[in-house]
């Protein structure tokens, strides 16, 4: 170690150098979001062979999708902000054994409702990763390269998805069997294992050990992280309240108070929306693409999960370069521009879809507006909003409510998951496709304006900066608190 003059924890976080460190704790906080786009997209190949096993009306198909979504909920919002209590490193090196004790449920379920209690426990393993792996990675990256390495962390749900996508053609290639489902379902105990594995000595966030009086395990995690001495000044130590007891370390009323309202608005409403389209969209591509250009008058059931699950593959590239995007100019053009364009495209790309799907009857002229529609809204939501909704609540909200911030945020982003799931095969089937994809465009439409309207900037700033009370000097363009 160097004898340079020892300088604040917190200043010397946000101006380290990016260090092998540094990308060991990236890529632990950050495989968890591959677990939830691997459940994400291996539902929506399981969910039709359920369906045909045990004669599920729209409504059960929902549930079924929907489930772990719920799950989410409770373990963002009501478990997430224990990360403030308890510190992260300790909730995140456990939470996902609940993922592999529930997928090994799913694959002996003997009932559908049986299937969907198990896939709520499991979704709660998921909801509560969420949180603490957002505010760890927050707490630790430096300020010049954060936005790009959270919706890094985030872009891990692409490739997520494209090994279930992996994994749902291969299962089906090989068994094609309706009662293949288990078999996927259960496959995402092998990735758990391993994460929980790699998982194990992960040091404490130094941030909260700092804020909560541990200064000597913060200054020791910090000097292994930068590499020279440091100090706990006032700064680092932040508010000093005293975590709350009982039922309050479950629930936050300062999330709400006049300090932090907008942010916990801008940090939920955009996401809530966002989450609609992306897994009602997301879930029943596989559907959408067998009903809308890939169903033939010869098509057997089995053939058309297949035929659906590979297009769907083929458009999950689109998901990967719009994450390479993002993380290329989200600390250039600034999280809220991206979220801004984002929801812009995503609205006209399902206007395109819909278009198409009125479309579907007259033969294959329709199939290149199809392609075009699917690929927009895949490269424009991850390119956009799908990675800076993740990144802004563990930036914008102060150390002591950051978890419950990004929880409540992630909570009401999975509220909205699980109505896009549920109602999605409910209102396809009263109002139509193109109907229904129209709507979910206006709802992108909303987010944009909602974005407009509560935006606050994180990028180039520290996040004691941010911490602070004065949100309107957080804008790039102030606007009243």
């Amino acid at each position: 170690m160097s004898a340079t003059a020892p300088i604040a924890l917190g200043a010397a976080l946000d101006a380290a150098r990016m260090g092998a460190k540094h990308r060991r704790i990236w890529l632990l906080a950050g495989l968890g979001i591959l677990l939830d786009g691997f459940d994400f997209f291996i539902i929506g190949v399981a969910n039709p062979l359920i369906a045909e096993e045990w004669g599920l009306s729209a409504a059960q198909k929902g549930l079924v999708s929907a489930a772990a979504i719920v799950g989410a909920i409770v373990g963002a919002g009501l478990l997430g902000p224990l990360g403030d209590k308890f510190g992260r490193a300790r909730l995140f090196k456990y939470d996902l054994w609940l993922f592999v004790v529930f997928s090994l449920l799913c694959v002996v379920a003997w009932d559908v409702w049986s299937l969907i209690a198990f896939r709520f426990l499991l979704g709660i393993a998921i909801g509560l990763d969420y949180p603490i792996a957002a505010s760890y990675l927050a707490e630790v990256l430096p300020r010049r390269d954060r936005g790009r390495w959270l919706v890094g962390a985030f872009s891990l749900q692409a490739a997520g998805i494209l090994l279930g996508a992996l994994v749902g053609v291969g299962i089906l290639l090989a068994l094609p069997e309706v009662e293949s489902w288990r078999l996927m379902l259960g496959f995402g105990v092998v990735p758990a294992l391993i994460i929980i594995w790699l998982r194990r000595g992960t040091p404490e966030s130094p941030r909260w050990l700092a804020s909560h009086g541990r200064e000597e395990e913060a200054i020791a995690v910090t000097e292994e992280l930068v590499g020279h001495p440091v100090v706990v000044t006032d700064e680092d130590r932040g508010a000093g309240d005293a975590p709350p007891e009982g039922l309050r370390a479950l629930i936050q009323p300062k999330l709400f108070g006049r300090a932090l309202r907008r942010r916990t608005a801008f940090t939920a409403i955009p996401w809530f929306l966002m989450d609609i389209a992306t897994y009602g969209v997301g879930i029943f591509t596989p559907t959408l693409l067998a009903a809308m250009a890939l169903a033939g008058p010869d098509a057997t059931f089995i053939s058309d999960d297949i035929a659906s699950t590979e297009g769907t593959a083929a458009l999950d590239v689109f998901l990967v370069l719009g994450f390479i995007t993002a993380i290329f100019l989200v600390d250039k053009l600034g999280r809220v521009p991206l979220q801004l364009v984002g929801f812009a495209m995503m609205g006209v790309a399902l206007a395109l879809l819909a278009i198409a799907d009125g479309l579907a009857g007259g033969g294959e002229d329709h199939l290149w507006l199809v392609f075009l529609g699917f690929a927009l809204f895949n490269f424009f939501m991850n390119a956009g909003p799908n990675a800076t909704t993740y990144a802004l609540p563990a930036e914008v909200f102060p150390e002591e409510v950051r978890a419950a911030g990004h929880g409540f945020a992630a909570a009401c982003a999975k509220f909205g998951a699980a109505l896009g799931v549920f109602l999605f095969p409910i209102l396809q089937d009263d109002i139509g496709t193109s109907a229904l994809l129209a709507i979910i465009s206006g709802l992108c439409v909303v987010a944009f304006f909602v974005t407009v309207a509560l935006r606050i900037e994180p990028k180039g700033r520290s996040l004691a900066e941010l911490s602070g009370r004065d949100t309107a000097e957080l804008s790039p363009h102030p606007v009243p608190p």
